[in-house]
Order: C-alpha cells, then structure tokens, then sequence
C-alpha cells in the first residue's frame, strides 16, 4: 500500500476512531428504538420518559416498606448468626450451646479446669469440622443474597421521582404524580447505581431460605411477598437482558462503550463467625482458669493472713499503676504477688520464722554443715529481700530514682513518642524487678520449708541426725515462745508450706531484656 492509499485508508471509518464512535452512537439510538422498554428514554432530547418513573415507583411501592424494616440490617451481628444457626442440624446446635459461655462456666462448677478445657476443645473441634466447603459455601451465599436485597430496597427511588415531580412527597401516600421528561444527564449517575444492585439481586438464588431467615429476624414478620418478589425479579432480569438501562447510560455519556461493572455482594461471614466463636470459647475458657485462680488465691489469702486482698507496699500499688493504665501502658503489673510477699517478710518472717532461723543457726549444734548451709543461703537471702523491697518501692515515690523519671516521662508521653518509649522501658524493668523478687522469695522460702520439715523429722530420732543439742534449745524455746519448739516448728512450716502455694501463682518466667 502506497503512501496515499494509506492517508485515504486513515479517513475511513474503520480506522477513524471519532467516526467510528459516531457509528456506534447511531446504532445505540437505533438498538434504543427497537428495544422492548425504549419507551424509557427519548434520544432526540436525551430525556428519560414518564414511562421509566412509572417502573421506578412500582418498584419504590414494592421496596419501600422492606427498605425500614432493613435499615439497618447490613450492620446486624445478630442477623449475621441467624443466617448460621439456618444451617446446623439438631446436633450441631446442641453441641454449639454446650460451647456458649454460659454452659462452660456451669460445667466448671463440676468439672476440674484441665478436664472442661480438654471436653470444650474437643466438642470446639467437632463443631468447626462440621462446616466444610459446601456448608461454608451455603452459609455465605445465603448472606450474600440477603444483602443483594438489602441494598436494592435500599436504593434511594423516592429521590429518582422527585426528580420526575418535584411536588411528590414520601408522606403522601394517596398522591397522584404527575412526571415529566427529565435530562438523562440529571440521573446517569443513580441509573449506574441502580444497575449495580438490581444486577445483584439473581434469579438462581435461594431467595426462600433467604426470606425465612429475614421473616426470623423480623420475628415473624413478612419483609416481602415472595411471589411478588418472584415477579420483580424477573422483570429485573428481563430488563438486564435487554440492556435498556446500560444503552441509556451509553447514549447520555455519549461513550457507546461504557459497561457497568456489578459488584455482587462476598462478605464470606462464616468464616468470621467460626473465628469469633472460637475466640469466644478460648475467652469462656481462661474465665473459668481466672476465676479458679483467684478463688484459689483468696483462699489461700485469708488463710496466710486473714483477708484476700492485702496492700503493705506504699508506692507499686494498683492505684498507682492506673495512671499508666489510663494511658495505654502496661501499669504496676506484679502488684498483688509483692504485695504478698511483703506482708508475709513483715507478719512472719521477720518475727517467728526468723526467730526459729536464728534459733537454729546461732545456737544450733549441727551434725554437719551440709545441713545447716541450706538454712542459712535461704535466712540470708529473705533477709536481704526486705531491705531489697523496701528500697524498690521508695524508688517509685515522686522524689523516688524510678517514680521520678516515670512522671517526668508520663507528662511528654502524648507528644513525645521517646518518651512513650522511655516510659515503657522503665516499666518494664520495674515489673521485672518485681518478678525476680518474688521467684527468690518462692525458692527461699521453698528451701526453708524443707529445712524445717527435716528438722521436724530429726526431732524424735534416736539418736538425733542433724542436731545434737536439742534439750538446750528446746530449753532457749520455751522462754522466749510459751510452746513447744516442734510446735512452733510445724506452724511455721504449715505457714510456709501455704505460702510458697501461693506464690506458686505469682510466679512467672524473667525477662532478661528488661533489665
């Protein structure tokens, strides 16, 4: 092809892109006057006829009582599950009630902790086994169909009408309109819409299983009539085949090409629910562990010292942490163990049971050091452990090393990212000073507990194993304690022994990072 042949060839409509879009723009008016509902819309004025407000207020007498009782049923938790609950046979919903909160905190009146933990993860597993691709598939298409209908009732036709006659209004009820042609280009984007969500509304959907769940929902009340519901869908889908509503967008953007691009509603909710069911389950679990523990704890408490909550320190206090709290911080979180703690080092040890150490080691004529030295690390090491307390705690008073630089920090923190860091790590290395605390205090005390148990033993033998002078500290005993020194030894090792439980719950790995 020669250089002439080609300018001419450029000319023709085949290659020319604006004739060739004219082309198509005449025979988009063309396909318009042929189509079944071209009485929709006047190409020559580009005008959308009576005739489409007519199908709009058809359709808005149909939607609109269904478009209340739905307002917001796009955002109901409730409605979510109740599209669940359709698809659970007999056994399934027995066994999802034995997983609700309420059921694993009765069985746990009855059942020890680690036995209801194993029987709620097996019944957990049986439950989320039963839902395989095909019920998960049913569950999420049975939503998805609920919300096609949710958004096509919701699609604003009174505002459609309006444009149609002005003088409609929604309170109105008995009133006659009175519409007239309206520019296309006013309600392109609306008819857009429009196609979008009546595209989504499917013929081949469950729409029975759909209106039951809607008719639940509503307790009982019908939404829809469902074979009038059956007829609009057809119509819809008559008119989607037809593609009237896609050549008028067409014509009014004067883009013969422009297609809508339906986004059919896939919020796959069965899968969210299974996760939030077994979020559930795990939190229903760690109650029953929490309230068996502190129960646990509380008894322990009033036994040791007569009451379950016990405050001895000034300062690494629950009100104190709040503070910290309040602000997305960590807080004082070993407060209760130290508080413990620094109760029993106050009420026992450093009266009865130290008085009994020193009885022993001072006084004591022992067979061996072997034995003796346990006694004595553990005494020295408790002993240490008050004056090491009492320091850590005045260290977070306001003019305290820690307290100090923490409220300092604390006062920038909401503008000064460094100093939310620098809050943090202070924290950190508090509480973990705290919980290396009360890991020495539960090997002391452990340590003294068998110490004395041994020397509770060694009492009656014949001859003695590990202390040869009894009598004469018997003796010492008495006239400083008004009891027998194997007496005092038993109650202050039943002390210990109730203690170091107790501390059992308190103890926690270190985090050697904090430091």
């Amino acid at each position: 092809m020669g250089f002439f042949e080609r300018i001419l060839a450029f000319f023709r409509p085949g290659n020319n892109p604006e004739a060739l879009k004219k082309k198509r723009l005449r025979q988009l008016v063309k396909a318009l006057g042929q189509n079944k509902y071209g009485k929709f819309y006047r190409a020559k004025s580009e005008e959308l006829e009576p005739a489409l407000a007519a199908f709009f207020l058809d359709l808005y007498k149909f939607a609109a009582p269904a478009r209340v009782f739905l307002a917001h049923a796009a955002q109901s938790a409730r409605l979510k599950q109740m599209v669940m609950d359709v698809f659970l046979d007999d056994d399934l919903k027995a066994l999802e009630e034995r997983l609700s909160a309420g059921s694993i905190q009765e069985r746990a009146a009855a059942v020890p902790a680690e036995d209801l933990a194993a029987s709620v993860r097996r019944d957990l597993a049986s439950f989320m086994g039963a839902f395989d691709i095909t019920r998960l598939s049913r569950v999420d298409n049975c939503y998805d169909t609920i919300i096609s209908l949710v958004n096509f009732v919701g699609f604003d036709f009174f505002l459609v009408l309006k444009k149609f006659d002005p003088a409609m209004s929604e309170r109105s009820p008995g009133y006659q309109p009175k519409f007239r042609p309206v520019r296309a280009a006013e309600l392109k984007e609306k008819l857009k819409d429009f196609i979008e969500y009546s595209a989504a509304v499917e013929v081949d959907r469950d729409w029975k299983i759909a209106l039951e769940v809607l008719k639940l929902y509503k307790d009982g009340m019908e939404i829809l009539n469902p074979g009038q519901w059956a007829k609009l869908i057809r119509l819809l889908k008559d008119i989607s085949r037809v593609r009237i509503l896609e050549q008028i967008v067409q014509h009014a953007e004067k883009n013969p090409l422009w297609q809508s691009a339906p986004r059919p509603p896939d919020e796959q909710i069965a899968g969210v629910i299974l996760d939030a069911k077994k979020a559930e389950v795990e939190e229903a679990l760690n109650k029953v562990q929490n309230d068996k523990r502190n129960a646990q704890i509380e008894e322990l408490a009033k036994t040791i010292f007569g009451a379950a909550e016990v405050v001895r320190l000034e300062n690494y206090t629950g009100d104190a942490g709040e503070v910290f709290y309040k602000k997305h911080f960590a807080g004082f979180t070993k407060v209760a163990g130290l508080n413990y703690l620094k109760a029993f080092l106050i009420d026992f040890f450093k009266r009865e049971i130290s008085e009994l150490c020193n009885l022993f080691l001072v006084r004591g004529q022992w067979l061996s050091n072997t034995f003796s030295q346990p006694m004595s690390n553990a005494f020295h090491e408790l002993t240490d452990l008050l004056d090491q307390l009492a320091a850590f705690d005045d260290s977070l008073a306001d003019k305290g090393e820690h307290g100090s630089r923490l409220r300092q920090a604390l006062s920038k923190a909401d503008r000064d990212k460094g100093q939310a860091r620098y809050v943090t790590i202070i924290l950190d290395s508090v509480n973990n000073r705290a919980q290396r605390m009360i890991n020495t205090a539960s090997r002391g005390f452990a340590a003294t507990g068998k110490c004395f148990k041994s020397l509770i033993e060694d009492f009656p033998r014949k001859p003695p194993e590990l202390i040869m002078n009894w009598r004469e500290l018997e003796s010492a005993s008495i006239s400083e304690m008004d009891m027998p020194l194997v007496k005092r030894l038993a109650a202050s090792h039943e002390r210990i022994y109730r203690f170091t439980q107790l501390l059992q719950f308190f103890i926690e790995p270190v985090d050697e990072e904090a430091d």
